[in-house]
């Protein structure tokens, strides 16, 4: 995964193209690196499954 992938996700997430993306554990760190440069970052949420594979989400609002 690359990082013009990677903003299309992100992209795709928060326009609610998508509603759900599955981040596979090998491309977690390069992922987060490039979602907590976001000022919208708050907005995504990840959920960890076993495996180390994360679905992230988009939510209205800004998690805490």
């Amino acid at each position: 995964m690359n990082q013009e992938q990677i903003h299309s996700i992100l992209q795709d997430l928060s326009n609610r193209n998508v509603e759900e993306v599955l981040i596979k554990k090998e491309d977690f760190l390069i992922f987060r690196a490039e979602l907590v440069k976001r000022e919208d970052f708050k907005h995504f949420r990840g959920i960890a499954h076993h495996g180390g594979d994360t679905i992230y989400t988009y939510l209205d609002e800004p998690r805490s």
